[in-house]
């Protein structure tokens, strides 16, 4: 498994998403997902706090005990945890941090996310409640989730004029059927700056793992079947897509999993592909999915099957 940076974190080119854990996935399945990770290479695991209220830290932390020198965590802040727990203010974002720790199980995150903006807070002041965090041992490197390149310039300016951490990493929508990050600046703003992007949803809930197939019924038991918000990402324009992917990937060997991992990977600002799991197989069906060289032609045919304007 190849590996690149994050600051100074070296994590997994391919990454597990944890927000079945404690959700869709009780203790038992969590430990056999955290097991085939490990055995694949993998030692990225996004989680956060919102995950299960908690529950997502609290089964990666049991399931990595023990061996918690072989995993890269990253987690989550400021998403409503009910009880006026909510947002990135300086005395809440210490006492969220402290709340993972506990919950996780661990000493220091590697990775300390604000989960969304917060525009009622001063971002120069989440910051220097972040920096505190990273000079009192209990955070390694600090990141941002659903930034846009003008908050993350913010967030940059603040940091260099406190001379305190700065954001090295943004985690955004991105995938082979949502490219808005090419569109709004976020990827170039990256390579600018030396920020890492982390894509989430990068199979475009399941569309780009070939499970979905025009004129097929839908599988039970997958998110889309179940209807709400998942059930409207499922349209005949993103099939007619999804069909020419299959294709095109076929035709070279390869499949549309491979395709939608290696396409991300092409990038070099992108550090990792967090995928969701729920069992062994999915691990084992991701870490091997992110060895396809793509060539400027093959990239070249892609952009024509799925725009960036998408």
């Amino acid at each position: 498994m190849q590996t690149r940076r994050i600051g100074g974190l070296e994590v997994s080119v391919v990454g597990v998403g944890c927000n079945n854990f404690g959700t869709r996935m009780d203790a038992e399945a969590t430990v056999r997902v955290v097991d085939a990770a490990l055995e694949s290479g993998i030692n990225f695991f996004d989680t956060a706090d919102t995950y299960g209220k908690g529950a997502s830290e609290e089964l990666l932390g049991q399931a990595l005990k023990g061996r918690r020198e072989r995993a890269v965590i990253a987690t989550k802040f400021g998403s409503d945890m009910g009880d006026g727990k909510t947002g990135a203010r300086p005395e809440y974002v210490r006492q969220a941090a402290d709340d993972s720790l506990r919950r996780l199980g661990v000493d220091v995150i590697d990775l300390y996310q604000l989960h969304k903006p917060d525009d009622t807070v001063p971002i120069a002041d989440t910051l220097g409640a972040l920096d505190e965090l990273v000079k009192a041992g209990k955070v390694r490197e600090i990141g941002c989730s659903n930034f846009s390149v003008r908050q993350l310039r913010d967030a940059e300016a603040a940091a260099r004029a406190s001379g305190g951490a700065r954001f090295r990493s943004v985690q955004n929508d991105y995938s082979l059927l949502h490219r808005a990050p090419e569109a709004d600046g976020v990827l170039a703003e990256c390579e600018r700056t030396d920020v890492a992007f982390l894509p989430y949803f990068p199979l475009f809930s399941g569309l780009l793992t070939g499970k979905y197939r025009k004129g097929e019924p839908v599988p039970q038991g997958t998110r889309i079947a179940g209807g709400g918000y998942f059930a409207g990402v499922l349209t005949e324009a993103r099939l007619d897509v999804v069909e020419k992917l299959i294709a095109f990937a076929e035709a070279r060997g390869h499949t549309i999993l491979e395709l939608a991992f290696s396409w991300l990977l092409a990038r070099p600002v992108v550090a990792s592909v967090i995928a969701g799991a729920t069992r062994p197989e999915q691990i084992h069906a991701n870490a091997a999915a992110a060895g396809w060289s793509l060539t400027p032609e093959d990239l070249a045919e892609i952009d024509r099957i799925a725009p960036a304007a998408g």
